[in-house]
């Protein structure tokens, strides 16, 4: 491996925007070090990509703080210099009101977008920090962060929390010279929506009907964007969204008579 590569660390790169991060990178000369749950799947990312970049590839799943730390402390000397995280692994499920929702899903919601992005981010932080002045933390969040709507419940909460982690992980670590983004993206085409409606690919085709949704590619050059500007430019939030996807007025209750 060429040592003067930039290392990007990506979490959930087997599908949607983390393997988009991963394929961006890729193409722009970074080495990568990607992880995700299904091992079949990011064995081809890996094989896929290894012939742009050198490629360090882990089955991982974030939840798992033990596992976490076991993947960092593990990393080959190749790897071990991180200059970029993209903390992407992440999901939402179910769509329907507080009242109906599973319990279940809203403790994996949070365990995956809340707890093993926080597991992942303490685990390398020594690492970013010792890359130095213009190393990079990329939060994939949410504009369901900022923008409540039915449905959203818990999964609205844990993008408001990875926001909040954010602003608060740059105050504490701009003195050092390692930059932090919330990148915000809005409605984006990917197996992240099949995954949400449990594998019912007709609400899906029907929630994308008529529309021009993001691809993960875009979010994905925001990305690399982001982790390409001069070092004393940090940007804070970045939220993205589809022209076609617009706010929504107020919605006032009425009494029926």
């Amino acid at each position: 491996m060429n040592r003067e590569k930039k290392v990007a660390f990506i979490t959930g790169a087997t599908s949607g925007i983390g393997q988009a991060c991963a394929q961006c990178f890729a193409e722009a000369g970074w080495a990568l070090v990607i992880t995700g749950r299904r091992e079949g799947r990011l064995i081809e990312v890996r094989d896929q990509l290894s012939v742009l970049t050198d490629v360090h590839a882990v089955t991982l799943d974030v939840t798992d703080d033990t596992a976490v730390c076991a993947v960092v402390n593990a990393l080959p000397d190749a790897f071990s210099q991180i200059d970029l995280l993209i903390n992407n692994a992440g999901l939402a499920l179910g769509k329907g009101p507080a009242q109906e929702a599973d319990l279940v899903d809203w403790h994996r919601m949070i365990d995956t977008n809340i707890k093993g992005l926080v597991s992942v981010t303490h685990a390398l932080l020594p690492r970013i920090l010792a890359a130095g002045p213009g190393s990079t933390i990329i939060n994939i969040g949410s504009i369901a962060g900022h923008t409540p709507y039915p449905g959203g419940h818990v999964y609205g909460a844990t993008k408001a929390f990875v926001e909040q982690f954010s602003y608060n992980l740059r105050c504490d670590l701009s003195s050092s010279g390692v930059r932090v983004t919330d990148l915000a993206p809005g409605m984006t085409e990917s197996e992240f929506t099949l995954v949400r409606m449990k594998g019912d690919k007709s609400i899906t085709d029907d929630y994308y009907k008529g529309t021009r949704a993001l691809m993960p590619e875009d979010v994905a050059q925001q990305a690399l964007h982001i982790a390409q500007l001069p070092p004393h430019v940090n940007i804070t939030r970045l939220e993205v969204t589809p022209l076609c996807q617009q706010w929504s007025p107020f919605t006032i209750l009425r009494d029926s008579d």
